[in-house]
């Protein structure tokens, strides 16, 4: 294990090395406007929608897919919205919304690592009960948000942070803490409360590698399994028995759940993928 507490900066510290944090993309501002709005509805979501092709074009695209299995032909926004509900068509405009932002200053891998956890989290909340599925899809596309900041600030030395957490058995976090003073965990949740969105995510964003030092273990945890369940490089256990000890839900075939959330993922970003 490193030791490193250190090299940790302090909450100012790490503002001013950090101070580069990204606005939130102006169509999600618009669109969680409108949503926490009670006065305002679908009609108001979907002009927003509207103005942007791509987020049209691959909402259409994905309402008609096999991710969502209706049955008719959906051919408007409008109606796209009412079988969706405006909470999932929000979670689409996010996730389309912050695809450029996540892939050019992190990477594509970091995007899809993030749908797959979006619908990893949604998938394990509907299951357990344990949290709003379109609050957990969220949640787990906004997990590893942090790491923007960090491969902004230095992409040479987070490409050599990301080689050697997956050559050596030793976590992503500590490495970072020990190349940056600092780790993905507290830069997401810094740029959480930046954008104000609500203190669970916040939460959850700094926990999900270690969910018992959370206010909220048992949430946390659900992004904690999600993060696992869908690396490219499977580790064993895929779930460390300490950590599960402490959640009030347990995976009794985490490979087989694995394996029915990257099909659906795979789905997800396939209609993602498409051009728009």
């Amino acid at each position: 294990m490193m030791n490193n507490n250190s090299n940790k900066l302090d909450p100012q510290q790490l503002v001013a090395e950090f101070k580069d944090i990204p606005p939130m993309p102006n169509v999600m501002v618009k669109a969680l406007s409108v949503i926490k709005n009670p006065t305002t509805g679908i009609a108001e979501l979907a002009k927003i929608m509207q103005v942007d092709q791509a987020i049209s074009t691959k909402t259409l695209s994905l309402v008609n897919s096999a991710f969502y299995g209706f049955r008719q032909q959906i051919t408007s926004i409008n109606k796209a919205l009412v079988v969706l509900g405006m909470m999932k068509a929000k979670n689409i405009i996010m996730s389309l919304a912050l695809k450029q932002m996540m892939t050019a200053q992190g990477s594509r891998e970091l995007w899809e690592h993030s749908i797959k956890c979006a619908v990893a989290a949604e998938l394990l909340a509907k299951e357990y009960k344990v949290i709003n599925p379109d609050d957990a899809f969220v949640i787990g596309f906004l997990h590893d948000i942090g790491k923007i900041l960090l491969n902004s600030k230095n992409p040479l030395k987070y490409s050599k942070v990301r080689y050697l957490a997956a050559q050596g058995n030793v976590d992503l976090v500590e490495v970072e803490d020990a190349q940056f003073g600092t780790n993905h965990c507290i830069l997401g949740a810094l740029i959480s409360k930046k954008w104000q969105l609500p203190v669970i995510l916040t939460n959850c964003i700094r926990y999900h590698h270690d969910p018992a030092q959370s206010s909220l273990p048992t949430v946390c945890g659900i992004v904690y399994c999600a993060d696992r369940l869908v690396q490219a490089n499977i580790q064993s256990p895929i779930l460390n028995p300490k950590i599960m000890s402490k959640m009030e839900f347990s995976i009794s075939d985490p490979v087989a759940l694995r394996e029915t959330i990257l099909a659906k993922a795979t789905i997800f970003l396939k209609e993602m993928a498409m051009p728009g």
